[in-house]
């Protein structure tokens, strides 16, 4: 079965690189429509941009989405990891700006908004991008690979000098909730050197110490320090999840990522689309169904945050 949301659930806050106020919507969906934006305050142009990864126009340290008229919405990773970790496959998404809000940096607040509203049931197959072959692409020493695998899996490695967050190497099973239970709630991070120069450039013009995490050198400068030891990892692999649900279907197989970021996992999925044989879109049966991420989440599990 595919599932949308029950009910319109609103967000409101500010984009992390633009600081612009932004209001956002995610609205129920029919089965097969996808997930789309649109954006409200575009009214002479095509508003809605579709969340694929031939839409995918390159952004630095975000992912940016844009339709044939150049109308675009950035920083959409937090956003489609929540809905990917909730198995949603359907949903229109009406956003007042260019960028989706920020807010604490995670997608916990995207995943207990939705869960409050609850999930609808949908007739219809789902239906998943398996991967038959693997596929890699690499840049220097950052690498990104999908291979075959029975549900979906995440290994990801990153190693920064700031002993602060060092070498972190995590692997998850994302079956049944893993998502929710042990990501969501992880924060974007950053180091405190290059604040002053994103600012500079005109990035990061949103964010605060409430919706970053900021270390410098072996220290955690967000008050309160760190929700997880490993926190960095996990937001990559969050950013991760929410840049491979631009497939346009849940990912059946296994994703490595080592120093990866939105640009190259978006490398990732063209390869793969691109490559005949690498993969097949495909209805799967109820046993493989019910290991996506998603599925059988509660509300409960949100408290579970490991």
């Amino acid at each position: 079965m595919q599932y949308t949301v029950k009910s319109p659930v609103t967000f409101k806050g500010v984009g992390l690189h633009s600081g612009a106020p932004v209001r956002m919507t995610i609205h129920p969906a029919s089965a097969e429509y996808g997930i789309w934006f649109r954006r409200s305050d575009v009214t002479r142009q095509d508003n809605l941009i579709a969340a694929r990864w031939d839409s995918v126009n390159p952004a630095r340290l975000c992912t940016r989405i844009e339709n044939a008229d150049g109308v675009s919405v950035s920083t959409v990773e937090h956003i489609m990891a929540a809905l990917a970790g909730l198995g949603i496959h359907n949903a229109l998404i009406e956003i007042s700006n260019a960028e989706v809000p920020i807010l604490d940096g995670s997608a916990a607040p995207f995943v207990r908004g939705i869960l409050a509203r609850g999930m609808l049931q949908q007739h219809a197959p789902v239906r998943v991008l398996r991967i038959l072959e693997p596929v890699e692409v690499r840049e220097g020493d950052a690498v990104a690979r999908l291979d075959p695998a029975q549900g979906f899996e995440m290994r990801f490695e990153i190693d920064f000098a700031d002993t602060a967050i060092g070498r972190q190497v995590k692997h998850l099973d994302l079956s049944n909730g893993a998502f929710v239970r042990q990501l969501c709630d992880s924060r974007t991070f950053c180091r405190s050197a290059d604040v002053d120069f994103m600012r500079a450039n005109g990035m990061a013009l949103g964010g605060t110490m409430e919706n970053a995490v900021v270390v410098d050198g072996d220290r955690v400068l967000t008050p309160g320090g760190l929700r997880h030891s490993d926190e960095p990892v996990r937001h990559k692999m969050l950013d991760a999840l929410g840049d491979l649900y631009l497939a346009g279907a849940p990912i059946l197989g296994r994703y490595t990522g080592r120093r990866a970021g939105h640009a190259l996992t978006a490398s990732l999925l063209h390869a793969v689309f691109s490559r005949p044989g690498a993969a097949c879109l495909t209805v799967v049966d109820s046993r493989v169904a019910a290991r996506l991420p998603g599925v059988g989440v509660r509300q409960e599990d949100l408290a579970l945050c490991a």
